[in-house]
């Protein structure tokens, strides 16, 4: 069981709405049939999955339903997108480019082709904001280019990125454009028409839905060859039996942001700026990390100088926070997206990232700024052991 304290960690993961939970219940239940089987039970199922992809395809901006293809998670949609859409380009061989700063499924991805099908890859690297720029990208392109791979917001410091620039960049030579998008649509940020991409990853845990469930925006008229082959499910690209109960809780906690009915992302942005605004009073040598507009409205990676950010926590047993994304987790390596910003291993070493969300409130965000603060002041005043 666990006790009541503060959750700060929404980009690691969200809760799930209660109305999710209720539409995905029958599901679970009584509503169990197989959507491939012709009966009734698979007549309700299959209903169920193409009103959650018509959800789906609503929240991103998407044409057609259809360019929705269901994944177990947006790691398993970066390999598709990533390996899918280059071998299906160019099956031996090609260029691809991504950022410094990309989250690891997407780094992962890169180098499989790199490290098994004869690939080159350039990492283009970031300004102090986290921020590449589109010039740059231009610069990396070669003749043999035929996919670039940009998230569309930063998990640990929050940045956008401007995919509409570089769109502008890769339409015109034919190169396929891929976004991680995990973090960017669940805040109504996420419209691949108007970004232009031709490829997003989306995950439905970032967004109060269930864990274990994905997709991949396929923009119309993109080949990708397909990596998990069997039964045809989701257009040939997907095999598997679909998992309905939590399709249909992508499907409902879209709906629920297409809609309107959850908190919206201005008041969660006051929230984090109140959060800001008291840690950076109360500790002076503070530095807020990432864009300072242009960035997730629930973000805040905040260095605290001579600080250890996971003594920090340690110390902070009411506050549910991190030091970043929870895949670097145990891994004793300092952040891969802190150092590309240019801090030092000690500067992303004290480096808390702290992240708000729908069930955030006004009286968490004064006792988590009172509670880090104490604790960052005393952690501060105690000489480091040189034994």
């Amino acid at each position: 069981m666990i006790t009541e304290s503060i959750y700060l960690d929404h980009q690691a993961t969200t809760p799930l709405d209660e109305r999710v939970l209720q539409e995905m219940l029958p599901f679970l239940t009584s509503e169990y049939g197989n959507p491939s089987s012709p009966h009734t039970y698979g007549e309700v199922a299959a209903r169920a999955v193409r009103t959650a992809r018509r959800r789906v395809a609503d929240l991103v901006g998407a044409k057609n339903e259809r360019e929705i293809v269901f994944t177990s998670g947006a790691t398993e949609a970066d390999h598709l997108a990533i390996v899918g859409a280059a071998l299906a380009a160019r099956p031996h061989g090609g260029h691809l480019v991504t950022t410094a700063i990309e989250h690891k499924a997407v780094l992962a991805a890169c180098q499989r082709l790199v490290n098994h099908h004869g690939y080159t890859l350039t990492r283009v690297g970031v300004d102090r904001h986290g921020r590449v720029l589109p010039a740059d990208i231009a610069a990396a392109l070669t003749p043999h280019t035929v996919l670039v791979s940009v998230m569309h917001a930063n998990n640990e410091i929050g940045t956008l990125q401007r995919l509409t620039a570089i769109n502008e960049i890769t339409a015109p030579r034919g190169i396929v454009l891929h976004t991680d998008a995990a973090q960017s649509a669940g805040c109504g940020l996420m419209d691949v028409t108007e970004l232009g991409v031709d490829l997003a990853s989306l995950s439905a845990h970032k967004l109060y839905g269930p864990k274990g469930i994905g997709a991949l925006y396929i923009r119309g008229g993109i080949r990708i060859t397909a990596q998990q082959t069997g039964g045809g499910q989701e257009r040939g690209l997907r095999a598997g039996t679909p998992n309905v109960p939590a399709i249909v809780g992508f499907g409902a906690a879209a709906h629920l942001i297409s809609t309107g009915a959850v908190t919206p992302p201005p008041r969660i942005r006051a929230l984090r700026d109140r959060l800001q605004d008291r840690l950076l009073t109360a500790i002076p040598n503070a530095v807020v990390n990432g864009h300072p507009y242009q960035r997730l409205p629930g973000n805040l990676s905040l260095t605290l100088p001579g600080v250890e950010a996971t003594d920090l926590l340690d110390r902070l047993p009411g506050i549910a926070a991190s030091t970043g994304s929870a895949c670097n987790t145990g891994s004793g390596e300092p952040s891969h997206v802190l150092t590309a910003i240019g801090l030092t291993r000690e500067q992303a070493r004290a480096t808390l990232r702290l992240s708000l969300g729908r069930t955030t409130t006004a009286t968490d965000v004064d006792r988590a700024a009172e509670c880090i603060t104490r604790t960052a002041h005393t952690l501060a005043a105690v000489p480091a052991n040189t034994a």
